[in-house]
């Protein structure tokens, strides 16, 4: 039954460098989140990409993001776009910002995702974010 608790959360860790992200992905996997609902998020593109094929993470796509997210996003500010891809996971906008300036500061972002789409000003107040060190 914890499990199903665990899967109903969001959560979200802060981390460092790519074996930081793997260990967390891994915790996520061993409480019962799929691989599909475990993601990676940086400043960089090119950065999110190299760490989610070295790694069981993925990116935040279309079916997260919805249609007019992802459509938006072509023509956000990479900071915007980044706010935007958070926001439909539930996370609120004053935690998107926060970890925006996280990212800012070349933090990698592991995401386990409920699985609730979020749109508009709609957020999840339930997002368990692990203490930072």
């Amino acid at each position: 039954m914890e499990n199903l608790i665990n899967l109903a959360t969001t959560k979200v860790r802060i981390v460092n460098s790519i074996t930081e992200v793997q260990d967390q992905v891994n915790i996520f996997q061993r409480e019962g989140y799929l691989n599909d609902n475990i993601f990676v998020l940086t400043h960089d593109k090119d950065r999110t990409s190299r760490i989610v094929e070295k790694t069981d993470a993925t990116t935040i796509g279309m079916a997260e993001e919805g249609f007019g997210t992802t459509i938006a996003n072509m023509f956000r500010s990479t900071g915007d776009e980044l706010r935007a891809k958070m926001r439909s996971l539930g996370i609120s906008k004053a935690d998107s910002e926060r970890l925006e300036t996280e990212m800012d500061r070349d933090k990698v972002l592991v995401i386990a995702w409920s699985g609730k789409e979020y749109i508009g000003e709609d957020f999840d107040p339930s997002v368990y974010y692990y203490t930072y060190y």
